[in-house]
């Protein structure tokens, strides 16, 4: 049964399409998220490892191998099996520095851009056969079913000699088609999403085509299970050939090869770290795939079996699309033959892409200077374009080289073969860190160069046999010597790589890329300090090698990744965004090409002798990984979060400055103290703090002082602190490694030394006036004696009046004096020396206080206090209460406004309301009004004692203070007195 062949190019060619629409689809968000982001969505995606070779090829795996052809399905299993052991911690290294190919993650690794490119070349050669593979099962296939078998045709004979030119005409058209694809959707940056759905599709169809033809082959060719045990019991020799392979390889060594498969072709490296979370994936990813794998190995005996019952006349690789097609069914056989087109075409677009990216990034960016006035991205695209067209080209002409002379079978042993080669650089990539470039490159080398000798060179010139130097006889070379040729070339480089790398120097660079691979998060960066100095100085020096646009570009996307402003400065926050950069970078030009950008561009500064590790660095990444932490690594985890949150949270400001001036640690306390927050200024230099703060702990770190006070004078007020230090010393060494910084707020405690002076001064001043006084009293006497006298012996009435004037001002005089005396004397706080207080001379006694003050203001004083108010106190204490509150009623009040004291007896109480006409107090500081050095007053002007004194003075005498504020229209203070009256408390004597 045969089809036209305008028929299945139409078939075909929709298909495609079909392909181009998916990916357009899911490009332009046409396709819900919940599908193009879910996980079996990139577990089927996977399934690109499930070449033409896969889906035809396996057959005649199984044909020569018998179970242990199985390997195949239980290599690659086993290692998805495994994945979030083996798999995880390369895809979390991949996705973490954007990694995208094997090569950029062996440059990374080693530390060498000649890694990449060896890397890239060895690929190529290995990925080659494959490719052809393809592109042979696909010609095969369209012949195939689109001619009718020619007379004496058969599987023994060689295929090249019927249906040359078609073969030739239908390989050239769907390489041109794949190609297509791979410009459109693997050119593009960032189109990953595109793929992984597009991908996933293909997966789909053809694990449908197999479950179908092999559910065919059962029920329809054999008629069931029943009948195909009875074909079996009759045709034992297929049974037999389960157990004794037509060839004589070893299990293990399939085995060992296609484990190499899993993780080592390109094609399925860059779809398995493509923009996915394998740790929300590695669980499902651990028994999905293998599933996955049961689903594809379950049809492929009862299809071999099946076309040996119809007998097909193809190649025994071809009993996929044979059975269905000379079984007679026409919708079975386009459906099988639409799954191996589907097989071939995706493993065709992405190992194209993944190559080409390879090419470019590790072959051509390093030597090619890109135009950086035009769209750098642009140039990128098209970079990428013409190098797929080339590879396709030479894949086609190594197609027609070949001439159909080798399976698909021998093709993928040779490309896998190859593949092995990467297996001890990649194993040593997180298990290793011994190893080394110069291990790398010998043990590649040495294996790849027996794979080239005994494998590909023969292939190529059809040598069966090979003479050496120091070897008597011929030794046998080609694909019917695969096995011996494996296990030499694998030998050979894990014996060159472990010695070599045992052997040579590891530099402190490379010991350092070891770390962050063998130990992901966990490992200690040094802390550097970058020539750049801001983000506008990271876009200009970008721009020199990419071009205005696209540096703007990868800073501000870098920038929006990491949470930072425009404006940043911070040192650290620049080594990030230079590390963040890098990673970008990475993605769309190759490890090795970005990293020699930003070291050129970005380079830092020369080390100290001694290395600081990134402590900020290995904060942010311990905290990110979290609750990833299990054992004694969570326990010591917990423990540095009790540490960290005890320094946070203790009431004293305290910061960590490194040597090199770097803010370390900023505490909540010193968040309050300063008014900073921690996030803007951990990891700046000292020097770049706000005024005063920068300053004053920058002169303090750089002198041998180890306690200092400083006055700082700011706009509004004079603050005052004590500043000490103490020197960091590492435990494991000798040496410093920075300095903690505490700062004491000692504002409160220097104005109460002040008022305390202030306080010494006029206690100083009291008893000088008290002497002064008892000086003055005397002549003052005299004089009050002598006008008596004048006023008595002298009859003339000018005299009299004169006598009179002296003895006023005598008696005003003396009155002054017995006031200050009076004032000056404290009282007594002892209740046996309390007496009947007239509250309405204590009043007019402040009130005659406040008036000899020289710049006092011209307000009225309006007591309306009765003649017969008695309290029971200590007038002293009294006047002292009413001195205080008029004179801050006196401060508050505007000039010529009324200060009204009224006062009125209640219940056994006296109640004495002081109500000036001033702003009145905040409600926020009325609560706090009563505490000492507390005051509303600017600085200078008041100590924030007064109050305090008050209402300690109050309490002693029983009695209650109350605030009122505003009083009215927004306006006015009212303080309210309660004291016991004096009647009453006879009383209750009595």
């Amino acid at each position: 049964m045969t089809f036209d062949v305008n028929q299945i190019a139409v078939i075909g060619i929709v298909y495609l399409m079909l392909l181009f629409a998916i990916a357009n689809a899911t490009k332009r968000g046409w396709i819900p998220a919940a599908i193009t982001n879910h996980p079996f969505t990139y577990v089927l995606s996977l399934g690109i490892f499930f070449s033409a070779w896969s889906y035809y090829g396996v057959i005649d795996l199984a044909y020569n191998f018998g179970y242990a052809s199985l390997a195949y399905y239980m290599g690659t299993g086993a290692f998805f099996l495994f994945s979030p052991i083996i798999q995880a911690p390369l895809a979390n290294l991949c996705q973490r520095f954007h990694l995208r190919s094997i090569a950029d993650l062996l440059v990374f690794r080693y530390n060498s851009q000649l890694a990449g490119v060896l890397a890239t070349l060895f690929i190529a050669l290995a990925l080659i056969p494959l490719l052809i593979l393809q592109i042979q099962a696909v010609a095969d296939t369209l012949v195939f079913v689109t001619n009718t078998i020619p007379e004496g045709y058969s599987r023994e004979l060689n295929d090249s000699i019927f249906w040359q030119q078609e073969r030739q005409t239908f390989a050239f058209f769907y390489c041109m088609l794949i190609t297509s694809f791979c410009i459109i959707y693997g050119a593009g940056i960032g189109q990953y999403k595109a793929l992984i759905t597009t991908m996933a599709f293909e997966s789909l169809v053809k694990l449908i085509a197999v479950i179908v033809v092999g559910l065919y082959s059962v029920y329809v060719v054999f008629g069931g299970f029943a009948e195909l045990d009875a074909w079996l019991l009759v045709n034992t020799e297929h049974i037999w050939a389960l157990y004794t392979p037509k060839q004589n390889a070893s299990s293990h060594v399939l085995l060992l090869i296609f484990i190499a498969t899993g993780v080592l072709m390109p094609h399925v490296f860059q779809m398995s770290h493509m923009d996915r979370s394998i740790n929300q994936m590695s669980r499902m990813l651990s028994w999905a795939f293998p599933l996955f794998l049961l689903l594809m190995a379950l049809p492929v005996f009862p299809i071999l079996w099946a076309g040996f019952e119809l007998r097909v006349p193809y190649d025994i690789a071809y009993f996929t699309l044979g059975v269905p097609q000379f079984s007679g069914s026409p919708w079975v056989t386009v459906l099988a033959w639409i799954g191996g087109l589907s097989a071939a075409s995706g493993a065709m677009i992405v190992s194209l892409m993944s190559l080409a990216t390879m090419m470019q990034n590790q072959w051509v960016l390093p030597f090619l200077n890109l135009k950086t006035q035009a769209d750098f991205y642009a140039q990128l695209r098209w970079l990428r374009r013409v190098i797929i067209i080339v590879i396709a080209l030479t894949c086609y002409g190594f197609y027609l080289l070949l001439d159909h002379n080798y399976s698909l079978m021998d093709l993928a042993l040779i490309s896998f073969i190859q593949a092995l080669q990467f297996v001890p650089g990649i194993i040593a990539i997180g298990f290793w860190p011994r190893a080394n470039r110069f291990g790398f490159y010998c043990g590649t080398i040495a294996g790849s160069t027996v794979w080239l000798v005994g494998l590909v060179i023969p292939v190529l010139l059809n040598i069966k046999s090979m003479t050496l130097p120091f070897i008597q006889g011929s030794v046998g070379v080609g694909i019917a010597d695969w096995e011996s040729i494996a296990l030499l070339s694998i030998g050979l480089n894990i014996t060159f790589f472990i010695v070599v790398s045992y052997f040579t120097q590891v530099s402190d660079e490379d010991l350092y890329q070891a770390e962050v691979c063998a130990e992901d998060e966990l490992s200690q960066p040094f802390r550097r300090t970058l020539e750049v100095k801001s983000v506008a100085q990271f876009k200009e020096k970008l721009a020199l090698s990419i071009g205005t646009h696209a540096a703007d570009n990868e800073v501000d996307r870098a920038l929006k990744f990491l949470g930072l402003h425009t404006n940043e400065t911070r040192p650290y926050a620049l080594r990030r965004l230079r590390t963040r950069i890098r990673t970008n970078l990475t993605g769309l030009m190759g490890q090795s090409v970005a990293k020699d950008i930003i070291d050129r561009h970005f380079p830092y500064r020369a080390r100290h002798q001694e290395k600081m590790f990134d402590i900020n660095l290995m904060e942010s990444r311990l905290d990110r990984l979290g609750s990833k932490m299990h054992g004694l690594t969570a326990d010591v985890n917990k423990l540095r979060l009790h540490h960290r949150k005890t320094l946070q949270e203790l009431p004293i400001a305290l910061c960590s400055i490194g040597l090199d001036d770097e803010i370390l640690l900023w505490n909540n306390a010193m968040t309050r103290l300063t008014g900073i927050t921690s996030l803007t200024v951990t990891g700046s230099i000292v020097t770049s703090i706000e005024a005063p703060w920068g300053a004053m702990i920058h002169e303090f770190t750089n002198n041998d002082q180890r306690v200092m006070n400083k006055q700082v004078v700011g706009e509004d007020k004079v603050s005052w602190y004590r500043l000490h230090q103490s020197e960091i010393n590492e435990l494991d060494k000798n040496r410093i490694e920075g300095q903690v910084i505490i700062i004491e707020d000692i504002t409160d405690i220097q104005l109460l030394e002040q008022e305390l002076i202030h306080n010494t001064r006029l206690a100083s001043i009291g008893r000088l006036a008290a002497g002064v006084a008892h000086e003055i009293g005397n002549p003052v006497t005299g004089i009050a004696c002598l006008a008596q006298n004048l006023r008595y012996e002298d009859d003339r009435q000018e005299q009299i009046d004169s006598a009179d004037a002296i003895l006023s001002q005598t008696e005003r005089i003396t009155k002054i004096v017995q006031s200050l005396v009076s004032f000056a004397h404290t009282g007594s706080t002892s209740k046996k020396g309390f007496e009947p207080v007239n509250m309405k001379e204590c009043i007019n006694e402040a009130i005659h206080l406040l008036s000899l003050q020289k710049d006092r203001k011209p307000i009225e004083y309006q007591n309306d206090t009765a003649s017969d108010v008695t309290a029971w106190g200590d007038s002293q204490r009294v006047i002292q209460v009413f001195v205080n509150l008029l004179s801050n009623a006196n401060d508050a009040s505007p000039q010529f406004s009324t200060i009204m004291i009224k006062t009125q007896s209640k219940s056994g109480h006296i109640e004495i309301a002081i109500t000036d006409e001033g702003m009145g107090i905040p409600k926020a500081a009325q609560k706090q009004i009563m505490e000492p050095f507390f005051t509303t007053k600017d600085t200078g002007e008041g100590t924030g004692l007064g109050l305090s004194i008050v209402f300690n003075i109050i309490e002693e005498h029983q009695g209650s203070i109350a605030l009122k504020s505003p009083v009215a229209n927004g306006r006015g203070t009212c303080f309210t007195i309660k004291l016991p009256q004096y009647n009453e408390l006879l009383m209750s004597e009595s």
